[in-house]
């Protein structure tokens, strides 16, 4: 029997491959990982945000992203796909329409399952610390209503914030309060704050 040895790919042959598969992958300094398809709950939780997000920049030189489009961490030398961003890069909007790498995110927003709750906690919460544009990463639970905002502070310092029902989340990074219930609205997640 022969073994092949491993060989990690390059960041170049990670971005081809990602540009002719079905299905996505995230990169983690030359790894490749297949992501799982996400759950009606997911979906409904993050379109409730990209929406709302969308419709506050309106106007504004910042923009909402979602779907397959993901910011670069050259430091870690990773590739992840956030479930909803939001670049402030003017030059966004001169790219062509193959793009869909960011280097400049302010907001990151990850919906979270049980099953990647700790890569969110530890892998990606390191490699989007590194970003120097980013202000906010936020963690939603798409089982209980609840929220994890890890918020820059200075130049190395992060705060974390809770929301929780009842609770109205403030992304100061683009000036947004919006209340809990709005971001599970029809998620089938109780965010009344009546127990």
């Amino acid at each position: 029997m022969q073994t092949q040895a491993y060989r990690p790919i390059d960041e170049g042959e990670y971005l081809a491959l990602e540009a002719r598969s079905p299905v996505r992958h995230e990169y983690v300094a030359g790894e490749i990982f297949a992501m799982t398809d996400a759950s009606i709950r997911h979906t409904i939780i993050a379109g409730n945000l990209y929406t709302a997000l969308r419709t506050h920049l309106r106007g504004t030189p910042c923009l909402a992203l979602m779907e397959g489009i993901k910011p670069y961490l050259k430091k870690e030398r990773s590739y992840f796909y956030p479930d909803v961003m939001v670049t402030c890069e003017p030059r966004l909007l001169e790219l062509d329409a193959e793009t869909q790498i960011v280097e400049s995110p302010v907001l990151l927003v990850e919906v979270r399952s049980p099953s990647t709750e700790g890569i969110g906690r530890r892998e990606k919460l390191r490699a989007y610390r590194t970003l120097p544009s980013l202000k906010e990463y936020a963690m939603v639970s798409q089982d209980e209503c609840q929220i994890h905002l890890y918020r820059r502070r200075g130049d190395i310092a992060w705060d974390i914030v809770t929301y929780e029902p009842g609770d109205t989340a403030e992304l100061a990074s683009v000036e947004l309060s919006m209340p809990m219930t709005d971001i599970y609205f029809e998620a089938g997640v109780d965010c009344s704050g009546r127990g």
